[in-house]
């Protein structure tokens, strides 16, 4: 590696974790309303393996090299003309998608990178999905945060949970929904959530659910069911589960339609974090800084090792984030 390159976690042609490698790459530069950051920590998400092995083929065709991560926390060393957010040495964190998924980015103020995985990354400035890191959030968990924890906050919005009502998490053992828990249980709700083993059904109740279930024994009456990993074949399944006038609401991409929960008695909404300003950089710092949002870390590993980070967070499905240190 020379001063004017840098390592990166890549994806060579679509395929399992096992053909990432690491990869020597020329340090990207940025333009007008970008910034470069060293990357400090970065975290490795569903979103990474599935564009990888060709899960979204259909609405993006890769073109390769293809540079992984979405969460970072890191240092500004460079600024672009007309940025005015941020300044060389601020420490920042956030999400943004690989530049190649701009389609499910923002529309208005897109928060795209050239890939967090890496030593160094270019982000577009003007966007809420990054902000200046407070003292007390350290790398790491700022890092773990931003998708996790932004999610969290938005579909708190979007359940609008009442106290003593009574909600199935689908996916409770991903990192989305170990942050979740907590914050129905703050909520009032009672709580039933899908754990595999027994392990993640004392991690869940430990963070306060009140039962686990597996996948296919779904408690019947719930006001509401949270998906947070079923795609739409799943649906009917998770949508019996509900009473006459519940609602489901689904993190899952692309956006399920009402059709495929073959119900036409209850309601249906989608939810994608955007980091706007209500769930962005900001809206995360202060909820983790006031003890509101916490996502457990599982296992770290180097850059160095993020090929068996990738594949250890696709084969053994860890409980927590991922973390890859720069």
């Amino acid at each position: 590696m020379t001063t004017d390159t840098m390592r990166a976690l890549v994806a060579t042609g679509y395929g399992d974790p096992e053909q990432l490698t690491i990869a020597e790459l020329a340090i990207p530069r940025p333009g007008p309303g970008q910034i470069l950051v060293k990357i400090a920590a970065s975290t490795i998400n569903p979103t990474d393996m599935r564009v990888v092995t060709g899960g979204y083929r259909e609405l993006v065709d890769l073109q390769f090299p293809y540079t992984l991560g979405n969460e970072f926390a890191g240092t500004v060393t460079e600024a672009g003309p007309d940025v005015t957010r941020f300044r060389v040495d601020d420490e920042i964190f956030g999400m943004a998608l690989p530049r190649q998924l701009r389609l499910a980015a923002d529309l208005v103020r897109p928060s795209l990178s050239t890939g967090a995985l890496a030593d160094y990354a270019v982000f577009e400035a003007d966007t809420p999905a990054l902000g200046h890191r407070p003292a007390a959030l350290g790398v790491e968990q700022a890092a773990s945060l931003p998708i996790a924890g932004g999610t969290t906050l938005a579909i708190m919005d979007a359940a609008k949970i009442r106290p003593g009502e009574s909600v199935l998490v689908i996916g409770a053992t991903g990192a989305v929904g170990l942050t979740l828990i907590p914050n129905l249980a703050t909520a009032g709700a009672e709580i039933t959530a899908t754990a595999r083993t027994t392990e993640a059904a004392e991690l869940l109740r430990s963070l306060g659910a009140h039962h686990t279930v597996g996948y296919d024994c779904y408690p019947t009456g719930v006001d509401v069911v949270l998906n947070l990993a079923l795609f739409a074949d799943g649906l009917p399944t998770a949508a019996r589960s509900l009473r006459p006038g519940g609602r489901l609401i689904s993190i899952v991409f692309p956006p399920p339609e009402p059709r495929h929960l073959e119900r036409d008695d209850v309601k249906l909404a989608f939810v994608m974090q955007m980091g706007d300003e209500t769930n962005g950089a900001w809206a995360v710092a202060e909820a983790a800084t006031a003890g509101r949002l916490s996502t457990p870390i599982a296992r770290r590993y180097s850059l160095d090792d993020g090929v068996e980070a990738a594949i250890d967070y696709a084969r053994r499905h860890p409980l927590g984030k991922i973390v890859v240190t720069v």
